[in-house]
């Protein structure tokens, strides 16, 4: 019996099948439970009836990511060798390209086939793509991150979620089901050690400038300790108070569904089954699956998602025939990164960033395009947010923060509005808007006290 609809898995590389070990090339999806990418792996190792081994590539560089997100990312990863060894399925770190280790590896263990878990941005595709031209086993890609695969949900890019959710809709029965538990394999024939962590990121040579955020646990059992505690404490008070930045009523699992230590599709099952609000359960499901596998859409079916080029073309012509507005001010890059503008909401919004490695939702959007308001071009604008985004948030390189900054400078999954200078026919959000929506005094005094803290 098939544990994992087929329609989840694509051939990477067709390959007549082969003797050896299924190797699982976890990437994306950094968990041991509620994982499509997994479960496929071992039910193809059972079948074939060889061992279930599980690789991790940790690469020198990525998209500028700092020690922050790597010393993050690392401590999940932990996690996850302890929780592989307790179904006796070995785990591997290995540094270096992918390209160079992980055919290297697949030889060395003379594999009869690879699995690999999907993401729609360009780098990881390339490092797939890369490997794949140099194995000659069969090799399989399960979509672990979405519920209902990117493939399936939609052929195209997508213009809106009100075009896209009809799509998803349609098709969740179908693939929001319960997930199968993981098997207990025979002891693995190599003796395989265990990963020095301690040394592991002691030597990265990621920028190390921006402090990783200790206080924040990582890992599977974190995030579902914070999945129950935000249902049981949130969720019924999601609808009204999720855009309300003092209140902080959102879920805070973005870094645990980016890791990919958290399935959406748990959430999502999870909250189906809770008895809040009914209309909060709804704009929560709206957000985890609609919102997220647009973002997913765009970026798979979109190669410039973090390009001026990536923006719809009434989005693009509108910016070009306001190109030489003059601007209220211009910020230096540097500027906004150490929070110096004549805005305090804005600097409150970016040292929450930089002091908590978290922004609310909310805010991110005031934030990036008030850095379009402020830059001498569209194209500046976006690199700037891009590169502020991914330095310090948690959950940077995302393609949730590709879709939302080009939403909110160039218009993608938007329509036109009202024009005005600079913006043009783009969506425009003020400061008195934002004192309309929320307590800006309340939450401004908030992030200054944390701050004030984080300096002493």
């Amino acid at each position: 019996m098939d544990l994992v609809d087929a329609r989840r898995v694509r051939f990477l590389r067709e390959e007549p099948a082969a003797g050896g070990p299924v190797i699982y090339w976890m990437s994306r999806d950094q968990r041991v439970r509620d994982n499509w990418a997994l479960i496929f792996a071992q039910q193809l190792a059972r079948e074939r009836k060889e061992q279930l081994l599980v690789l991790f590539c940790l690469v020198a560089e990525y998209l500028g990511a700092t020690i922050r997100q790597y010393d993050f990312m690392l401590r999940g990863l932990a996690g996850v060798e302890h929780d592989l060894q307790m179904k006796k399925i070995p785990f591997m770190l290995v540094s270096g390209r992918p390209a160079d280790v992980v055919p290297r590896l697949l030889r060395k263990y003379r594999a009869g086939a690879l699995v690999v878990d999907f993401s729609p941005l360009r780098v990881n595709r390339q490092w797939q793509q890369e490997v794949i031209r140099r194995i000659d086993i069969p090799a399989y890609q399960v979509d672990a991150h979405n519920i209902v695969p990117v493939w399936i949900t939609s052929d195209k890019q997508e213009y809106s979620a009100r075009t896209i959710r009809p799509k998803i809709m349609k098709l969740l029965p179908e693939f929001l089901t319960p997930f199968p538990q993981l098997r207990t394999q025979q002891p693995f024939s190599a003796t395989i050690g265990q990963v020095d962590w301690r040394k592991t990121q002691a030597g990265l040579s990621v920028k190390k400038s921006v402090p990783g955020i200790e206080r924040r646990v990582s890992g599977e059992y974190a995030a579902r300790r914070l999945l129950r505690a935000f249902i049981a404490g949130w969720l019924d008070r999601y609808a009204t108070q999720r855009n309300d930045p003092v209140m902080d009523g959102q879920s805070q699992l973005s870094p645990y569904l980016h890791f990919g230590q958290l399935a959406a599709q748990r959430v999502a099952l999870e909250v189906e089954k809770a008895t809040a609000d009914m209309a909060s359960r709804a704009a929560f499901l709206e957000e985890l699956i609609v919102r997220r596998e647009l973002a997913d859409n765009f970026c798979y079916y979109n190669p410039n998602y973090d390009s001026v080029d990536g923006f719809p073309a009434w989005g693009r012509q509108t910016l070009r025939s306001h190109g030489h507005d003059p601007r209220p001010v211009v910020y230096t890059r540097r500027q906004l990164e150490e929070a110096r503008t004549g805005d305090e909401l804005w600097n409150a919004a970016q040292n929450e960033m930089v002091y908590t490695g978290k922004m609310h939702g909310y805010l991110r959007m005031y934030w990036a395009k008030k850095i379009l308001e402020w830059s001498r071009t569209p194209e500046e604008a976006l690199k700037t947010a891009v590169y502020l985004n991914d330095t310090y948030e948690l959950d940077g390189r995302d393609p949730n923060g590709y879709a939302g900054i080009s939403w909110s400078i160039g218009g993608v999954h938007d329509r036109a509005w009202p024009e005005r200078p600079v913006f043009g026919k783009i969506r425009y959000m003020s400061h008195e808007g934002c004192r309309r929506k929320f307590d800006v005094a309340a939450y401004m005094a908030r992030i200054n006290t944390i701050v004030e803290r984080g300096r002493s």
